[in-house]
């Protein structure tokens, strides 16, 4: 029968040896003399409020004891070292996506972070496994695959930093960088009802999305707030892409009564309604006012140009870079990072494809319209 005999840690640094520099304690020995790890040592040191009294007090005489020195210079280098960062996507608008990686790349150079793009065709876990098999230091998500809960399970499982973008509903598990889709869609419906249209269409976004139930719901929220009737066949579904669009418009616009306005969750759709409202010989804004949402390069390539919702897409990347980097480097320096999570600012973007309809429809209040 073996027997298992517990070593007593040392009290003393180890001596040195005939012609060698004296051995300067590290981490490694506090946590050893303190009967802790190297992790919850850093964190004592770092003035961790969530560290019990008593292992703090157990931590700092070990300190006392071996005489240890944080060593502030190495770590500042543990957190300058190259760090690789995954950048995962699956976006299919092009526009989107030259905006994402603008931001991406601004960031990146400033940080000494080496970008890794992986477009995902079908099991972005695929990907996300071979990256972390790889060392990856890493990953940035955005949407769709920001949604995609399985994907966020294996990364936070294996311990990866990580940051999703433009997520509806942010796992807490990881850093999140959006904005409030419900408000902006609510304003932009508000600006239209403002405008004088009371009957307004509304392409919705891809349903497995979740910013395209927030985007809806401002949209409805804003309808019942100003008092109009509901009028379910004025909401058609859409992808976010613009073969859907086009598909959106042609429904909205074969309506007995067609809408005088017509709201795109995203650009791509957006854009496909004006040209679907063209072909119809349908003025924009005259005969029909188009708005869209995100403010893509494409909002201002096509004619007219879009109104739209500015969602800040280049400043969310890199804010995404930066919180990626804060937690790569806190799990170098052997730190527990909270994952930061961001709320920015959209904006309304007025420009051509917007006005008062021609002829104001009579008010239609609780489905009633006004003698």
């Amino acid at each position: 029968m073996t027997k298992t005999i517990a070593k007593t840690p040392s009290t003393q640094a180890p001596a040195p040896v005939a012609g060698q520099k004296p051995h300067a304690p590290t981490m490694s020995d506090v946590a050893e003399l303190a009967g802790v790890s190297p992790m919850t040592v850093s964190r004592v040191m770092n003035g961790d409020a969530k560290v019990r009294e008593k292992t703090r007090v157990k931590v700092m005489a070990a300190v006392a004891e071996l005489n240890y020195t944080p060593n502030q210079v190495a770590r500042r280098l543990a957190g300058s070292h190259a760090m690789r960062v995954g950048f995962l996507y699956s976006n299919p608008s092009a526009g989107y996506i030259s905006e994402f990686l603008v931001g991406l790349l601004n960031q990146a150079s400033s940080n000494n972070v080496q970008l890794v793009v992986e477009k995902c065709e079908d099991d972005a876990r695929d990907q996300a496994r071979r990256l972390i098999a790889n060392g990856i230091d890493g990953i940035i998500v955005p949407p769709p695959l920001c949604d995609d809960q399985k994907l966020i399970d294996l990364i936070t499982e294996a311990g990866t930093p990580a940051v999703t973008v433009a997520c509806g509903t942010p796992d807490p598990r990881v850093g999140g960088v959006s904005i409030d889709d419900y408000q902006a869609a609510y304003s932009m419906a508000s600006h239209l009802v403002a405008l004088g249209h009371q009957r307004i269409g509304f392409v919705a976004g891809n349903p497995n999305q979740s910013v395209s139930a927030r985007r809806l719901a401002g949209f409805k929220a804003a309808m019942a707030a100003h008092k109009l009737a509901d009028a379910p066949e004025l909401i058609v579904q859409g992808l976010f892409t613009y073969r859907s669009g086009l598909d959106a418009a042609e429904s909205l616009l074969a309506l007995s009564t067609r809408p005088t306005a017509i709201f795109a969750s995203n650009d791509d759709m957006a854009a496909a309604v004006v040209a679907v409202a063209h072909r119809m010989g349908l003025d924009v804004p005259g005969d029909l006012t188009v708005a869209g949402f995100d403010d893509t390069p494409l909002a201002t390539t096509i004619w007219p140009e879009l109104t739209t919702v500015r969602q800040p897409i280049a400043d969310m990347a890199e804010a995404a870079v930066r919180f990626v980097v804060q937690q790569i480097r806190a799990k170098r320096e052997g730190e527990d990072a909270e994952p930061a999570q961001m709320v920015m600012d959209f904006t309304l973007v007025r420009r051509q494809s917007d006005a008062a309809p021609r002829i104001r429809p009579p008010s239609r209040i609780a489905g009633k319209s006004k003698p």
